[in-house]
This record gives C-alpha cells, structure tokens and sequence, in this order.
C-alpha cells in the first residue's frame, strides 16, 4: 500500500512537473510574452466593467467618490484651502489626507474632468455621480498610468533580474490579483507610489543614486505609507559608501557623494512642497490631514498585531499617545536585525529582503494601518520571489511547491483561507457577533504575516552571518 501511494506522489509529482515546464515553454516565445499582456489587459477590462465599492451607496459612495471628490476641490479651491476644513470642502466628507502629489494628480485629472464635462466636478452638485462616461473615464485613468508607469517598471524589474525564467517571473509580477482588484476593481490609484518605487529600487540597484532617490521622493509624496520602504533604502544608501570611508584618500568622496544625496532629496521634497509654501497654506494641518493618529491605533479589522491583541485586551482604553510610542518602539525594535545585516553587508539581495522585512514590520505594528497598506510589502515580496519562490508564493497566495510537506503546509493554509471566504458568504454571523467572520480573516493573516515577518528576519541575518564567514575564510 505504501509503494503504491508513493508510486501514485511520483506520478502526479513528474505530470505536475511536465505540465508546469510545458507553460514555461509556451511563455517563454515572444508571442507568449504578447498573449500573456493580452490576458492581463482583459483582466483589467472585465474588473474595470464591473462595480465598484460604495456605489449607489450614500451618503460617502465609496473611494470612487473620494478620488472623484478630490478632483472637485482641487479644480474649483485654492491650493491653501485643499486641506482646510470648510463650507465648499467638508473634510469628513473624504477629505484629502494624501501628501502633494497625490493632490496634484487629482488636480490635472480634475482639469481633465472639467474639460469633458463640467458636471463631473461641478463644485458640491457633482457628490455621489455615477453616469457611464464618468465612470469610463474614471476606469481609462487607472488602466492608463497603469500601463504607463507600473506594469512597465515591474517588467524592467524582471528583465534586470538574473532570474531565467523571466517571462514566468513576470506573470507572478503582474498577476498579483489584489493590486488589480483594489485599483481596478475597489478604485485607487496605489500602483502609481508603488511604480515610482520600483524605479527607485531599479535606479539604485544600478548605481544611479541621484535619480533613485528623486523617484523615491515622489513614491513617498504621493502615498505617505511608502515611508515603509525608507529606513531599509536610507541605509543602503548610507552603507554603500561606508567603505570608502575608511580610506582617506576616498573620504571627500564618500562625504560628497552623501552631501549630494541628501541635497538631492531636500530639493525634489522643496520641489513639490514650494505651491503650498508659496501661497501660505498651513503645513501643520497638512501634515495632520496626511499622518492622522487623531483617529486610533488601527482602524477596521486589519491582520496586524493590534488587532489580534485588541481580541484581549480592549486598546481603546489606553491613551493614543501612549500607544503611539509603543507601536513607534516596537517598529524600531523589529527593524534592527535586518538593517544591521543590510549595513554590515550592502548587497541587492540582502537590501531586497530588507525592503519586504520592513514594511512588513510597519504592516504588523506601526500605528494607524490600512488593510490596504499590505500592498507595500507584496509588492516588495515580488522583488525576492526568484530567490524565495515557495515562500514568497505562499505570501501572494500562489502556490509553486513540488516537495510534500511544503506542499502539505502551503495547501493547507491556502484551504483554511478559502473555508473561511466561504464561509463568511454563506453562513449568517452570530447576532452578537456581526463582524465574527472579518475578525478571523484578520486573525488568520496576521498568524501568517507574522510567520513570514520572522522567517525572513532569520534569512537575512543568516544570508550575512554566512557571507561574513565566508569573507574571513577568503581571507585566510
């Protein structure tokens, strides 16, 4: 019995096997590469056709009418009023809370808008429109900086990678499902910060310092939470020029090539920041609408570690500012294994790693998260999926496993999240517990997050330890 369940694993293991090289074969031609965009650009189309979150639902209607609302206030008030509170600009109804460039998109597609038809963001009359053509030409913006911007900077990503399978790598990439469904489907635009930040990540992989850290400051004015990314790239830009410290002849070198960065990334920030300099606008309450800790640790459920111990223990009795140093230490504490590793080795593959350890960290315990924030470290997971493939597959949801027990294990967990997708569709929640089913979802993720967070914390102190022991011995 036992040599037939083994002969019938090796079977379907070798048919597997075949099955997935046949596809690599396929995608690996040109017209592969062409039919694989094709797919993905009628993905995009059929979610796009589709609803959208809060429709026909007032009074807010969804985060299509928060871009949307943007638009409005940007085209028809001053530039000083765009985050202030008032009769035209209500800021409990969506309010801007996005940095400048997020602002100044919404005001050139809001001058768009206007162009086509005013009523679109007719000041005030316009809330909750839902016409055809206003959603088309809602839709046609995020499918048309998507392919401008995202998909080609994650394509470049792959094809300057060292991994073989380039066209496989790509549609691992690209087919992440929950960008498309939260940009084309729920309605946002966090492939453009998330686009910008690839071609940082490219730039500085390069050597192009000076650019990378331009399109790093744009990633970051646009969505504020791409300061996830920023401690790991401050200390890859730091450490690659530690070393030439050391050598006098190197160090005005070294100290110009600094100087030349941070004077770099002062001016992009002057750069975005001098219109609302300019005409006087409150900063202060700019950076308050941007970084909103008035509103809580966490908001929703979200798979973090607030959430879990919010199960316990109630964290609203606690004070925020009290809880907003804890988050801040517990960030700062968590950081530290990987940025050493990142300092003492400042290699791509350990500066990779880095970026997903980190907004993963910022993911579990940093203060006020959006579910949506867990973008930042998936997209930074696709960076190392050719060096982790069953873990970081694991992570996305894709399943790439060809031994038992990490099939077992991966399956397994994969099963329980669609048992529990299920069963929140068809199953009526308790009464006392309408919010039971979204709790376990958060749960369940944050078990997993929380896994994947130590998992590569170990990775990359290993991958150091090992490459510093490696040194020595060279050496000896």
């Amino acid at each position: 019995m036992a040599v037939e369940k083994l002969s019938v694993m090796t079977r379907a293991t070798f048919t597997n096997t075949n099955i997935e090289l046949d596809l690599m074969k396929i995608f690996s031609s040109r017209t592969g590469f062409m039919c694989l965009f094709f797919f993905l650009f009628s993905i995009q189309v059929a979610i796009s056709s589709g609803s959208y979150s809060g429709r026909h639902s007032p009074p807010m209607f969804g985060d299509f009418e928060a871009q949307r609302h943007w638009m409005e206030i940007t085209v028809h008030l001053p530039l000083k009023q765009w985050y202030v509170n008032g009769s035209d600009n209500d800021l409990n109804y969506w309010g801007l809370d996005y940095p400048p460039l997020t602002a100044f998109h919404s005001y050139a597609l809001g001058k768009i808008s206007e162009k086509i038809d005013p009523s679109w963001v007719a000041l005030l009359k316009s809330r909750g429109i839902e016409s055809e053509s206003h959603k088309l030409f809602m839709r046609l913006s995020v499918l048309l900086s998507m392919w401008i911007l995202y998909i080609p900077a994650i394509v470049a990503f792959v094809y300057l990678s060292s991994c073989d399978q380039k066209i496989y790598y790509s549609a691992v990439a690209v087919f992440y499902p929950t960008l498309i469904a939260m940009d084309n489907g729920h309605f946002q635009y966090n492939h453009i910060s998330l686009g910008l930040f690839l071609l940082a990540v490219i730039c500085f992989i390069r050597n192009w310092r000076v650019a990378g850290s331009m399109f790093f400051v744009m990633a970051v004015n646009f969505k504020q939470m791409e300061l996830y990314h920023s401690l790991p790239v401050a200390v890859f830009l730091l450490s690659t020029s530690l070393p030439s410290i050391y050598n006098a002849e190197n160090l005005r070198r070294s100290f110009f090539e600094l100087t030349k960065l941070f004077v770099v990334v002062v001016s992009t920030f002057l750069v975005l920041w001098s219109p609302f300099i300019a005409s006087g606008a409150d900063l202060k309450q700019i950076l308050y609408r941007i970084f909103p800790f008035y509103r809580g640790i966490f908001e929703d459920k979200v798979a973090n570690v607030w959430c879990a111990v919010n199960v316990v223990v109630k964290l609203n009795k606690y004070h925020s500012a009290h809880l907003l140093k804890l988050s801040t230490a517990l960030v700062i504490c968590t950081h530290l294994p990987s940025l050493c590793a990142l300092l003492l080795r400042p290699n791509v593959s350990i500066f990779k790693t880095t970026l997903f350890i980190s907004s993963l960290s910022f993911f579990l315990f940093s203060f006020q998260v959006h579910e949506k924030s867990i973008l930042l470290p998936a997209v930074a997971a696709l960076l190392i999926w050719p060096e982790r493939r069953v873990a970081i597959s694991w992570f996305l949801i894709i399943s790439n496993a060809r031994h038992f027990l990490q099939w077992l294990v991966v399956h397994s967990s994969c099963a329980i999240s669609v048992i529990l997708c299920i069963a929140s569709l068809v199953i009526s929640p308790p009464a006392r517990y309408p919010h039971i089913f979204a709790l376990l979802n958060a749960l369940f993720c944050f078990i997993h997050f929380l896994s994947f967070f130590v998992y590569f914390n170990y990775v990359v102190v290993k991958d150091c330890y090992a490459r510093r022991h490696d040194q020595r011995a060279k050496s000896e």
